[in-house]
């Protein structure tokens, strides 16, 4: 009878062995392996460096969709175990609201790249990076936006910087010899310019409609030329949102205004406003047919696509009044517009290290590099990244850095519905559909709604 019981003990041992062994070998299925929605519960998970992790990339920049999708298949190459799978916002559809419907269906990407303003909403969900080593070889400046109560909440994607991009062979024919950018110094310099391309049958200038674009590009400039004090940008900031400022007797923003107005006269599609899509900018620019568009330097993959053998742009300054020594006439927005968080709430802890392992690969790894700045085209916020953008628009850029002569690129005081409904404002007033008075008062109730 002992042995019968002692026999039936050793069986049920054994039975429990294998149950133990069998339970700890790891299935296809498993959150650390595929699947990117991990619980809370789930988070504090590790995966040894042989196990596949599967991480995703919401990109916010369009243009570069397909280039970020190369750089993922290289960095799969060089990482095994790890895949990224880049998914864009769609066009005409804000950041802010694609990471928010992401959150909602328990979807959120381990890699988010948004506006500054839009890390601050989500910073409970995200990492806090402080202690990554990129963090002491950003550029100065670079982490101002990203920095949320003494902590570093994301990584500096790009540092860009937009304005009035000239076509200089279009140019260079206008002013018959070699265009300096450096004599659009005012206004009447400006529709000087726009008068003698036109005179060559060429058309002065593209006005591409976006939202994104006027609202949240160029609307800006009247907050950003204020001051060369950003501490007294964001006063004036503040006082919008108090209602304490009378737009309709600013100076600054009446001569932007009375800039965009002029460029309204010379816009080639003037006749129709609206109608025109991001993808004719590039086309009309790059082929010679404006002389100018106004955009930023993430244009230039496109634009080269329309131009493999000029390659001779820049940008010149959207002036603000006939004053030549007035702040914002010779000096264009520059600053890092994209920053990328880590997700720690719906990604697990492996899925975060492959994360952080993607970010230092961009900043430390020569492919990476090249990726960012090479088929980017990215100006890096990088002090230990020495590979130079070859495209003529980031060299602008550069010029305009190393001359002292930029703005301060407003994104982090700007709610994320800024661009959305400003933009929809602006294009009203490019149509024609407002007046000056109306503009104002859309601008003045939209932030003393602004919580």
């Amino acid at each position: 009878m002992k042995r019968k019981k002692l026999l039936l003990i050793v069986v049920s041992l054994i039975l429990m062995l294998s149950l133990v062994v069998g339970c700890s070998t790891t299935d296809s299925n498993s959150p650390a392996t595929t699947n990117n929605n991990a619980s809370t519960e789930s988070n504090n998970t590790s995966t040894e460096s042989t196990e596949s992790v599967k991480i995703t990339f919401l990109n916010s920049k369009g243009e570069i969709q397909s280039q970020l999708e190369t750089a993922a298949e290289q960095f799969a190459k060089e990482n095994p175990n790890i895949t990224v799978d880049v998914i864009p916002a769609a066009a005409g559809q804000s950041p802010f609201e694609k990471i928010s419907s992401m959150y909602a269906s328990g979807n959120a990407p381990a890699l988010a790249m948004l506006d500054p303003g839009d890390i601050v909403q989500f910073k409970d969900n995200f990492l806090d990076l402080s202690n990554e080593k990129w963090v002491s070889d950003t550029v100065a400046g670079a982490l101002d936006d990203a920095t949320i109560d003494d902590k570093v909440m994301a990584f500096p994607f790009a540092i860009e910087g937009y304005g009035l991009i000239y076509n200089k062979v279009v140019l260079d024919k206008a002013f018959g010899g070699s265009f300096d950018p450096k004599s659009i110094k005012t206004r009447n310099d400006l529709e000087d310019a726009f008068k003698k391309v036109e005179a060559t049958g060429v058309k002065a200038l593209e006005i591409s409609p976006m939202d994104w674009s006027l609202g949240g590009h160029f609307l800006p400039i009247a907050y950003t030329a204020q001051s060369k004090d950003p501490a007294q940008v964001y006063a004036f900031i503040s006082d919008l949102k108090a209602g304490k400022v009378d737009l309709a007797n600013n100076e600054v923003f009446n001569g932007l205004m009375d800039t965009f107005d002029m460029m309204k006269k010379y816009n080639l599609d003037k006749d129709d406003p609206l109608s025109p899509t991001y993808d004719k900018g590039p086309q009309v620019i790059g082929q010679g047919q404006v002389g100018f568009w106004f955009m930023g330097n993430w244009a230039w993959p496109q634009i080269k696509e329309f131009d493999t053998a000029n390659e001779q742009y820049g940008f010149v300054p959207v002036p603000i009044s006939n004053d030549p020594n007035d702040y914002g006439n010779s000096e264009i927005p520059v600053g890092p517009t994209k920053l990328i968080g880590v997700d720690k709430a719906q990604n697990n802890q492996a899925q975060q290290d492959a994360a952080k392992e993607f970010l230092n690969w961009l900043v430390y790894s020569q492919s990476g590099q090249d990726a960012l700045v090479n088929q980017c085209n990215v100006i890096p916020a990088f002090k230990n990244i020495e590979l130079v953008p070859n495209d003529p628009l980031a060299k602008s850029i550069e010029q305009y850095i190393s001359e002292g002569n930029t703005l301060k690129f407003i994104t982090a005081p700007l709610p994320a519905d800024h661009w959305s409904k400003l933009g929809a404002s602006m294009q009203k007033y490019l149509a024609g559909v407002i007046d000056r008075k109306g503009l104002v008062n859309d601008i003045e109730s939209y932030w003393e709604s602004v919580q």
